[in-house]
């Protein structure tokens, strides 16, 4: 059986202060944040790496992507079948990403399919821009060009049925569950999230 556990927002809090440690020596440049659910993770993951790095300036981005699709006539969500791009970096992506420790950041790692697309477009876009500089210097800035992957939630689901994420480098994971942002009343949320954590 799968158990289901409601996380606050301190608890998230907590979880990302103590994966900065590792984070920060991976000591990303930019932060890219997958939104919706990426966005809150990525500000407090700036806060602290702000705290315990030379990047006092640490920059997040956004770029919006949805894989989710409403359930009619009810507030369910279930999961689609591609991922669609809502916001992008802006024409210029590829500048901004190239010869960067960039860490995409996201809300949850369940079918891999929102990480996976995210990661390639960007790689991409890093690729048109080496095109516009001498093949004498392609190499070098395509090698410090780099990709982590900071996720709150692992699902944990059947990893050979997930799309390989490719060359990018570290992925963190952190175990949480149903988010404070999903919650439509946060004191009931956080009321559950007590009485979890009791009967555990």
């Amino acid at each position: 059986m799968v158990q289901h556990l409601r996380v606050t927002y301190n608890d998230i809090h907590n979880l990302i202060r103590k994966s900065t440690p590792e984070i920060a020596q991976y000591n990303p440049d930019l932060l890219v944040a997958i939104g919706g659910g990426g966005f809150f993770p990525a500000r407090v993951m700036r806060t602290f790496l702000r705290e315990v790095t030379e990047h006092k300036a640490l920059q997040i981005q956004a770029i919006g992507l949805s894989l989710y699709e409403p359930v009619e006539g009810t507030s369910a969500e279930v999961i689609g079948q591609e991922v669609i791009r809502t916001q992008w970096l802006g024409p210029d992506s590829g500048k901004l990403l190239l010869g960067r420790r960039n860490l995409i950041v996201d809300e949850v790692d369940d079918t891999r399919k929102t990480l996976h697309y995210a990661l390639s477009e960007l790689q991409k876009d890093v690729e048109q821009e080496l095109l516009k500089h001498p093949e004498s210097e392609r190499a070098a800035l395509r090698d410090a060009t780099k990709f982590g992957i900071f996720v709150v939630h692992n699902k944990r689901k059947d990893q050979a049925r997930r799309p390989a994420l490719g060359p990018s480098g570290p992925l963190w994971r952190m175990s949480g569950s149903t988010t404070p942002w999903e919650a439509m009343d946060i004191e009931e949320h956080d009321r559950l999230a007590a009485a979890d954590k009791t009967s555990n």
